[in-house]
């Protein structure tokens, strides 16, 4: 089984970033224990700032990869071409959001992805990757 992990804008800045909203642990760090955790699944990691990128790597593993987890970060919030990617694509997606973004600014508040996404989690840090994994290693079986 094969799962991509995609992460967009911003999330390159984990540990550093308002560790108060996100914490002190570097996305790269946190990888590592998540390949840890799941010896049997081919992880594939993929973080970039461009959404044009985030939308090229989701259409290359869409049909791919067994599935994918995504924090598109501020593009959740204001992007209509990675909504339509996700549409497009066969793989399933689990949308990701290490905070509770119900509780945070107005603007925050409305995600483009949550419809087209097979799940959503929210606000429980880094933990939320490892729950869309497991998400998905359930629906495989």
């Amino acid at each position: 089984m094969r799962i991509a992990i995609i992460n967009g804008p911003n999330m390159n800045l984990l540990g550093l970033r308002q560790p108060e909203l996100y914490g002190t642990m570097s996305f790269e760090t946190y990888f590592e224990q998540l390949q840890k955790k799941y010896p049997a699944i081919k992880l594939v990691y993929y973080q970039s700032n461009h959404e044009g990128d985030i939308i090229d790597y989701l259409q290359k593993e869409g049909f791919a990869a067994d599935g994918i987890v995504l924090n598109a970060a501020a593009y959740t919030h204001t992007s209509v071409a990675i909504r339509d990617a996700v549409l497009a694509i066969t793989t399933p997606v689990v949308e990701v959001h290490l905070t509770d973004i119900s509780h945070r600014e107005k603007f925050r508040q409305f995600s483009f992805l949550t419809d087209v996404c097979k799940k959503t989690i929210i606000g429980k840090g880094l933990q939320g990757y490892a729950e869309a994994i497991d998400y998905l290693i359930a629906l495989k079986k």
